[in-house]
């Protein structure tokens, strides 16, 4: 069955690089797969957490978000209101058929591992991220179920701001990402549509029940948000199991936003975890430089 190009996904075109899925999903070859396909290295989460960066399908289901976050790189409202949701076994197989299809290239591709190439076409692992706000698609555990009946590992990747969907879905991970650490910083750094500060709060304690995997994410920005004491109340919160410090890109549409100079390095990621680690229950574990992220794990 063919992908399906509606006129909603028609506006969507200017994505380059992505694999549009029915009406409001798509998927994306992230950098580190078509790395580790060719030898030359692979995902942080592949050295964190041990999934392979060649067999990673990096997808969404919802092309659109409820924030418009001063640090993100992506474009922003992309999809109008949707009145018909793709069922859940569609997005699932059409987005592998989508991965192989973005794969085919590397076939003709010199110095490509051809055993990784052949292991790629059955991913064995899905990022729920990518581009948009995943929980916005009401179905979203019953994708991951769908997934997970696969024998696929899921990382679900939510912005917080959908507590039912955070207590509904059972992916092998879960993550919550944070830039903001206050109702104030919030509004001013994630720029939301509607008050959903009280949300967010709600997802962290939900997280802190949940019996899988949990991961918080803290996307830093220099002089805008870089106050580990402050994270660390949220952290003791929504008690996860780890805690990834990651530094904003300067990338994409981040650029017409910030200044490169809002890009900590790697050094000054690890003077904030250092702290973060003195005030909390919680250890550094591994960082992986080039990608300016440091892992802590509870004690």
């Amino acid at each position: 069955m063919r992908t399906k190009l509606t006129k909603t996904s028609k506006t969507l075109r200017d994505l380059k690089g992505y694999q549009i899925v029915g009406n409001h999903s798509a998927v994306k070859t992230c950098l580190w797969l078509k790395k580790s396909l060719k030898d030359e290295g692979f995902c942080y989460k592949q050295k964190f957490y041990g999934i392979s960066s060649h067999r990673c399908l990096q997808m969404t289901p919802a092309l659109k978000c409820n924030l418009g976050c001063i640090h993100c790189w992506r474009p922003l409202g992309l999809l109008p209101e949707m009145r018909e949701w793709d069922e859940p076994s569609f997005i699932v197989e059409e987005s592998i058929k989508a991965q192989r299809r973005l794969l085919s290239g590397f076939f003709g591709t010199k110095g490509v591992n051809r055993e990784k190439l052949k292991e790629a076409q059955e991913p064995n692992q899905v990022a729920i991220s990518l581009i948009g706000e995943p929980t916005l698609y009401p179905r979203i555990d019953e994708l991951v179920d769908e997934f997970n009946r696969r024998d696929m590992t899921t990382f679900l990747v939510t912005n917080g701001t959908n507590p039912r969907a955070v207590e509904k879905a059972e992916p092998y991970q879960l993550y919550i990402s944070l830039t903001a650490y206050s109702e104030e910083s919030h509004k001013t750094l994630n720029i939301p549509k509607g008050n959903l500060w009280d949300k967010i709060i709600e997802s962290l304690k939900i997280m802190s029940e949940k019996d899988g995997r949990t991961v918080l994410r803290l996307t830093l920005i220099k002089g805008l948000n870089m106050k580990p004491e402050k994270f660390a109340q949220l952290i003791e919160k929504a008690s996860p199991e780890f805690v990834e410090a990651k530094a904003y890109m300067h990338l994409g549409h981040s650029r017409y936003r910030l200044d490169r100079d809002a890009m900590p390095n790697h050094e000054e990621i690890k003077k904030f975890v250092e702290v973060l680690e003195k005030i909390s229950d919680y250890r550094i574990t591994d960082e992986s430089p080039i990608s300016r992220v440091v892992l802590l794990e509870r004690r």
